[in-house]
């Protein structure tokens, strides 16, 4: 890889023209807040260009089968939506009785939420994964016969990586599914605090755990504080990992530093911020910040070893083009038109060796891993896939003398198991059936009625 000269990085203004996490003032952000309509609109592709100029041509289906796959889309999404949020509910006065139990509930409907995203992606936007990784990888990153990604990034991790698409968090979620052991049900997201306003998907979100950032350090640090100290609670209940007698949960904390995915507002702001500050800019991400991050593998220091760090990259994205604009709700799902390939390239960290207790210097650590990325963009952007170390995969039944094995993983995001998906449904629908014959019941006690059996 490229070496990169970054001498000058810190060069920054005063602090009066940003706060002390990187965020900029009032004024950028009233900016930012002008064009939320604008991101959403790209985001849902009532922007998108015409078929003829569309990056991946025309739609693989008609106007009416569109309107088909979004009926049936949404249908799927909102009524699991209703499932997990109803067992969630089911759940909430165990935290009044055995908070052990209430936390390994709530893991169970966030490994449903899990589910949902990874089903979600298979049936209606499949598409390549390939994945590789450099020397600090060794051995993590397999593949079994049966075609399977299966990652050993063990139980507790945390997770950083650019943010090139809304998508990014939902091929990570699916990533922590593939994980040995699955944590796809003991993932935390740091998240914009607006959106636990949403509608059933905030409260849900509340439930899982997420950690909600107001962009005001002041408040944000107490907020992360408390949650990270119940993460490193011990406990001894179901679902607390596979050590056995109490222990620290299983916990993959997932962190974008950028703070929001790569636009051509988010562009703007980053270069801006750039001319201010003196730090030079980046060519295919938004600069960094490092306040958040930091803070998090302090509070964590000792129950946590490695920070790993993935580069997210999109194949069919134009020069000069956004992931965004090309790639939004519309054309990957209903449309027919995801990325050909989505890539992945980890790297791993061991946190003892982070300069966690100088800001300066962890600001200086962070930026190089981004000015690296940027450098792992450009292979990207030449060659359709990030470069890799034969030495990080492993394949089940594949060559592995050196000069045959392969440096990469091509997979597909799908369940280990065809019907896995139907215990997101389980336990509401087996609630309302007791309930049904207890009140059957009830009412033969009572003379009010008969018996009533179900033909199934």
């Amino acid at each position: 890889m490229a070496q990169v000269n970054t001498e000058g990085a810190r060069q920054r203004k005063s602090a009066s023209e940003f706060t002390a996490n990187g965020h900029a003032t009032s004024s950028e952000q009233d900016k930012t807040t002008s064009t939320l309509p604008a991101t959403w609109s790209a985001q849902s592709g009532s922007t998108t260009s015409s078929p003829s100029t569309h990056p991946l041509g025309a739609p693989q289906h008609g106007i009416a089968m569109q309107a088909l796959r979004s009926l049936a889309f949404g249908l799927y999404f909102f009524a699991s939506l209703v499932f997990i949020h109803g067992a969630q509910m089911m759940g909430a006065p165990l935290y009044f009785i055995n908070k052990d139990w209430f936390y390994a509930w709530m893991a169970l409907t966030k490994q449903y939420f899990g589910l949902l995203v990874t089903t979600m992606t298979a049936w209606w936007s499949p598409t390549t994964i390939r994945i590789s990784g450099d020397k600090s990888m060794s051995g993590l990153i397999k593949q079994g016969a049966d075609g399977m990604l299966r990652m050993e990034l063990g139980e507790r991790a945390v997770l950083m990586a650019n943010h090139q698409l809304y998508t990014d968090w939902l091929y990570l979620w699916w990533i922590s599914y593939t994980n040995d052991p699955p944590t796809h049900g003991h993932i935390y997201i740091i998240l914009k605090e607006s959106l636990k306003y949403i509608p059933a998907i905030g409260p849900g979100m509340m439930y899982f755990g997420f950690i909600f950032m107001a962009r005001k350090w002041v408040k944000d640090q107490q907020r992360i504080r408390y949650r990270l100290q119940k993460l490193s609670t011990r406990h001894s209940g179901p679902m607390s990992g596979t050590q056995g007698a109490k222990t620290l949960d299983p916990m993959w904390l997932l962190i974008f530093p950028e703070g929001t995915n790569i636009s051509a507002n988010t562009r703007r702001q980053s270069k801006a911020y750039s001319e201010k500050s003196g730090v030079p800019d980046l060519r295919h991400q938004i600069l960094p910040r490092s306040t958040g991050l930091q803070f998090c593998l302090q509070e964590l220091k000792g129950t946590v070893e490695y920070l790993y760090d993935c580069t997210i990259g999109y194949e069919g994205i134009p020069e000069g083009q956004y992931g965004q604009d090309v790639f939004t709700l519309r054309s990957v799902y209903f449309q027919g038109r995801p990325p050909k390939s989505v890539n992945m390239y980890w790297r791993r960290f061991k946190i003892a060796d982070m300069p966690l207790e100088d800001k300066d210097a962890m600001y200086e650590w962070i930026l190089q891993r981004w000015r690296e990325k940027d450098d792992l963009i450009d292979h990207f952007v030449e060659h359709g896939k990030f470069p890799g170390d034969k030495e990080a995969v492993f394949i089940e039944g594949g060559p592995q003398e050196k000069e045959w094995k392969t440096a990469y993983i091509n997979t597909e995001v799908k369940p280990r198991m065809t019907f896995e998906f139907l215990q997101m449904f389980a336990p509401v629908t087996v609630v309302m059936l007791v309930a049904r014959i207890l009140v059957q019941i009830l009412d033969l006690v009572l003379g009010k009625g008969e018996l009533v059996t179900w033909k199934l």
